[in-house]
């Protein structure tokens, strides 16, 4: 719902006239105002709400229907992500022989593999110390306690080998993969650091910035982005696995953290209305050329190897469906930031010359996009390139030409989702510029027509009345 503002009255529009014919008296009648744009009429706010709270209303409904009431249970496979986990500490870090680690069968650590990835196998397989290192010492055994769970307190030791990348110190909390079907020694092994607590620093201070630089704003953008998270986390990811339409649970829930994003950060104004229907307007631009392009390359969205866990848990998900949500949500974001950035030049441009028209309007805020458009495009798709940094290095690797490198699914992937996002973020300039013209340049019905001085020559609005014609004689000096 558009929150009705009341247009405050202005001198110029309603003049009470004074005794004598004069025209606005002088106390208090001063059409300089400092603030705020003036709002527009009630008739576009009520043509703006007869768009918008349907769209709104189909957001609510969608959500009442598809709402998971949580993700579904299934049992795990123990591989990647789908494993049972602890938290433990490590108590203790000394060195040993590699050669003897191996012969004691302990765990191995620092490749990500899972416990009892050597169990079983002969002393002649023992791993050799690397080059210029010797065997004696060159390992380290961490002992490591459980933390969580019902064996906590438990104690098991497991190797660091020289050459692994992560290197384990006193103290260090750690994460356990916890296997119950294994030996029983080999039931827990390290599998990740703990980083809770650096992460969980790194939020706060995080948000601390935000509210000392943004305060009020600051505070609503943060209740806005927990407000994103929760629609993301228990309605759009368990929607998807309970079986719904990845591409409609996609649009729902982006409506949904669209309209509380929008409005909880700027207000229930006509401005951000704007702001929405360019967003709304852009998004299903967004999602029409995502649909036809990835169903046009043939991009199965099942390309590395969390898509394929996903794939082989829950056959019924659509990996393609699920790659356009992706690009829409993605999209959402970027999104929002134009078209509010738009919505508000041209808003201040009508304040600073209420003489420009929805022409003079929209080549004066499409300035101001193409400067936007250069900088976000380039921001978009650097971010899209250092997420996949290390796929094209070993593109690089394999001295593989730039057609051979496109045409894979990995590379084609984040090309269209790239392009895709790119077009949509280009045409929200344009789009939310010219229906932000469109409503402050039709706020025709207050304002009457201006008073005209002698001659019938108009006379500005806020000017002072011309000066009352003497009825007498002029006093002689």
């Amino acid at each position: 719902m558009i929150c009705p503002v009341t247009r405050p009255q202005q001198p110029s529009e309603h003049p009470s006239p004074r005794p004598g014919g004069e025209g606005p008296g002088h106390s208090g009648d001063h059409t300089h105002h400092h603030g705020p744009a003036a709002p527009v009429s009630r008739h576009l706010r009520t043509v703006i709400a007869a768009v918008l709270i349907p769209f709104a209303a189909a957001v609510v409904v969608g959500l009442a229907v598809l709402w998971p009431g949580g993700a579904p249970a299934h049992h795990r496979s123990g591989v990647g992500f789908d494993q049972e986990t602890q938290q433990g500490v490590v108590t203790r870090v000394v060195a040993m022989d590699c050669a003897d680690a191996h012969a004691a069968q302990l765990p191995s650590s620092g490749d990500g593999s899972s416990a009892g990835a050597g169990a079983g196998s002969s002393g002649s397989s023992a791993p050799s110390a690397p080059s210029g290192q010797s065997a004696a010492g060159g390992c380290k055994k961490a002992t490591v306690r459980v933390e969580t769970g019902k064996d906590k307190g438990r104690q098991f030791d497991e190797v660091v080998q020289p050459d692994a990348p992560r290197q384990f110190h006193v103290k260090q909390r750690v994460v356990l993969a916890y296997a119950p079907k294994a030996p029983h020694d080999l039931q827990y092994s390290v599998t990740d650091v703990d980083r809770a607590f650096p992460l969980y620093l790194l939020a706060g201070i995080f948000a601390v910035a935000v509210v000392v630089v943004g305060r009020m704003r600051g505070v609503t953008a943060l209740v806005a982005l927990a407000v994103s998270f929760g629609v993301l986390t228990l309605f759009i990811l368990p929607a998807v696995l309970q079986g719904s339409n990845p591409l409609l649970v996609a649009v729902i829930g982006a409506g949904a953290i669209m309209l509380i994003a929008l409005y909880l950060c700027h207000g229930l104004t006509a401005r951000t209305s704007v702001a929405v229907l360019g967003t709304l307007v852009s998004l299903l631009l967004t999602g029409v050329l995502g649909l036809v392009f990835i169903r046009w390359t043939s991009l199965t969205g099942n390309t590395d190897e969390s898509t394929g866990l996903i794939h082989g848990l829950y056959p019924g998900i659509d990996m393609s469906g699920l790659l356009l949500a992706g690009v829409i949500i993605g999209s959402l974001g970027v999104l929002d930031d134009v078209t509010v950035t738009q919505t508000s030049a041209v808003w201040e441009l009508h304040q600073a010359d209420p003489s420009m028209g929805t022409r003079a309007l929209y080549r004066a805020g499409i300035r101001i996009g193409r400067d936007h458009i250069a900088s976000v495009v380039n921001t978009l798709v650097l971010a899209y390139a250092g997420a996949a940094l290390p796929l094209l290095l070993l593109f690089s690797i394999a001295d593989s030409g730039v057609g051979t490198v496109a045409n894979s699914e990995l590379v084609a992937e984040e090309i269209v989702r790239t392009l895709v996002g790119s077009i949509g973020l280009v045409a929200s300039v344009p789009v939310t510029t010219v229906l932000a013209a469109l409503v402050v340049a039709a706020d025709r019905s207050g304002p009457p027509q201006p008073a005209t001085g002698p001659g019938g020559v108009p006379r500005q609005s806020g000017a002072l009345p011309a000066p009352r014609r003497p009825t007498g004689h002029r006093r002689k000096r």
